[in-house]
C-alpha cells in the first residue's frame, strides 16, 4: 500500500488571495537621527505580519420613497385652466417603487439570500438564526423566516428547479441516485416520528457540469424513483436497493465503494490477523480497481473504456472468482459482504460498457452530505410544504456549489430578479448568468 502524502500548507497569501487588501504603516516616532541630529527621511517599508480581520455583520433598514412632481403651470393661470377642464388644480406625479419582494412584509433579497444561506450551506437551524439576529437588535420570528423560504420556493424557485430537472434528464447520458431519512412533524395522515425521505439525483458524466436536484417524498418506495426518471434513458448508478428496480429504460449500476465498506467492516479488529483475513484480500481487489480508476480519470473517454477492458476486468474476474471460492461462516459479516457483492455482481459490472459509468455512488453521496449535516442541526421538518422547499434550496445550493458559484451571491441575485420575472424566459436567464458552466 502506497504511504500517505500529507498535503502541502497554503499559506497566508493563498487563504486570503480574493480578499480586498487594508494596510496600516506604523510610524517610527522620531524626526531627527538620535546621534547626530539630522533629520530622517522615509525610505521604504518593511513588512511585520498578516492579520485576517473579521467585520460583524450590520442590518439597516433601506427606506423606499418615489419622487414627487409637480407641473409649475397647471393650477396657476385660471384663464388657461377654464379651457382645460381635464387639467387637475394643481398637478402632481409621482415615480412608481417596485413591488415589495413578498406582499407586507420588510424581507429584502439580501436578507432571505442569508437566511437560506445559513441553513442550507451553514446548517443553521432558524431558532439560531432568531437569536442571531436578537443579538443584532431585530426580532424575527422563526416562524416568519420559514413562511418566506416557502413562499420563494414555491412561487420563484421551483421553476428553476424545474429547469434543471429537464436539463439533467434530457442531456446527460449518466445519473446518480441515492436518498436519506427526514423526519416531517405534520405529514397527513403519518405519525410524526415517521420516516420519509430526501431523495437526490445528480449528473454522473465524468468531467461534465454538475446538477444536484433533491426531492422530498414521505416514502422510500421506488415508485418516486420511477416516477422522477420516467423520461430519462441511459445509466443509473445507486446502492443495492431493490427499489431502484422499478426505474424503466435505463441500465443500473451498482457502487463498489459499498463492496468495500462492507468487506472493511469484515476486517479483523486486531491488525496482526489482516495478512490471514480473507476480508482483506477482497479490501485489496477494491483498492486496485479504484487506483486504476485515478489512473485513468485524465483519460478521453475512448481510451479509459480501452484501459478498463484490458486493466480493469481481469481484476473484476479475479474478484469474482474469490468471492465465489470463499466460504465464511454464515452470518458473519464477511458472509454478508461476500452475498451483497454477488447478488450485485451484474450491476457492478456494467461500468464496463460505457466509460461514462464511475465505479462508485460516491458523487450522489457527497451531494447528500450537506444535507445530513445539516440534519444534526435542526432534526427535523415542521411541514410538508417546509420539506419541500427545503429540497428545492437544497438543489440550487447544491449545484451552484458544485460549480465553483458564490452561493449567497446566487441566492441574492436569483431574489433580485425572479420575483419581478414575467415570464419564463426571464426565468431561464437567472440561469445561465449565473451558471456559466451550464447550458440551459
Amino acid at each position: 500500500m502506497a504511504p500517505h502524502t500529507r498535503k502541502k500548507k497554503r499559506t497566508h497569501d493563498e487563504m486570503a488571495a480574493n480578499l480586498p487588501v487594508e494596510e496600516v504603516i506604523h510610524p517610527a516616532g522620531a524626526s531627527e537621527c538620535d546621534l547626530c541630529g539630522s533629520e530622517l527621511q522615509t525610505v521604504g517599508k518593511e513588512f511585520i505580519r498578516d492579520e485576517l480581520v473579521y467585520v460583524p455583520a450590520r442590518l439597516f433598514v433601506r427606506k423606499h420613497h418615489v419622487e414627487v412632481l409637480k407641473c409649475t403651470a397647471c393650477g396657476t393661470d385660471e384663464s388657461r385652466d377654464a379651457t382645460l377642464p381635464d387639467v387637475e388644480k394643481p398637478r402632481f406625479f409621482k415615480g412608481q417603487a417596485p413591488i415589495p419582494m413578498i406582499a407586507r412584509s420588510f424581507c429584502s433579497p439580501e436578507l432571505l439570500a442569508h437566511i437560506a444561506y445559513s441553513k442550507y450551506v451553514l446548517g443553521l437551524p432558524l431558532h439560531r438564526l432568531e437569536n442571531d439576529f436578537a443579538a443584532l437588535g431585530v426580532h424575527l420570528s422563526r416562524a416568519t423566516m420559514a413562511n418566506w423560504i416557502i413562499h420563494a420556493a414555491k412561487e420563484w424557485l421551483e421553476p428553476l428547479w424545474q429547469l434543471m430537472k429537464a436539463e439533467l434528464l434530457e442531456s446527460r447520458r449518466v445519473i446518480h441516485g441515492d436518498e436519506t431519512v427526514v423526519q416531517v412533524l405534520r405529514e397527513p395522515g403519518r405519525k410524526a416520528t415517521s420516516d420519509s425521505r430526501m431523495w437526490v439525483y445528480c449528473a454522473g458524466e465524468l468531467g461534465a457540469p454538475d446538477i444536484i436536484l433533491f426531492e422530498y417524498q414521505p416514502t422510500r418506495h421506488g415508485d418516486h424513483a420511477r416516477g422522477f426518471l420516467q423520461d430519462f434513458t441511459g445509466y443509473l448508478v445507486c446502492d443495492g436497493y431493490d427499489g431502484y428496480n422499478k426505474v424503466k429504460r435505463v441500465t443500473r449500476c451498482g457502487c463498489w465503494s459499498h463492496v468495500r465498506r462492507k468487506l472493511v467492516d469484515a476486517l479483523p479488529k486486531d491488525h496482526s490477523l489482516l495478512p490471514s483475513s480473507q476480508a482483506a484480500v477482497g479490501v485489496e481487489y477494491c483498492n486496485r480497481l479504484f487506483a486504476l480508476e485515478k489512473k485513468f480519470a485524465g483519460l478521453s473517454p475512448e481510451n479509459r473504456h480501452i484501459q478498463r477492458q484490458e486493466l480493469s476486468k481481469p481484476v473484476l474476474d479475479a474478484f469474482f472468482a474469490w468471492a465465489d471460492s470463499c466460504k465464511p461462516a454464515a452470518g458473519t459479516t464477511l458472509s454478508k459482504a461476500v452475498a451483497y457483492a454477488l447478488s450485485e455482481k451484474k450491476y457492478l459490472l456494467a461500468f464496463l460498457e460505457d466509460p461514462l459509468v464511475p465505479i462508485s455512488n460516491n458523487r450522489a453521496e457527497n451531494a447528500i452530505r450537506p444535507f445530513a449535516v445539516g440534519r444534526k442541526q435542526w432534526l427535523f421538518c415542521n411541514s410538508v410544504k417546509g420539506a419541500r422547499a427545503s429540497a428545492i434550496f437544497y438543489s440550487l445550493a447544491a449545484t451552484a456549489y458544485a460549480n465553483g458559484v458564490n452561493v449567497k451571491q446566487y441566492f441574492t441575485r436569483l431574489f433580485h430578479t425572479l420575483p419581478y420575472a414575467k415570464d419564463s424566459a426571464a426565468i431561464r436567464s437567472c440561469l445561465p448568468a449565473v451558471f456559466a458552466n451550464i447550458s440551459l
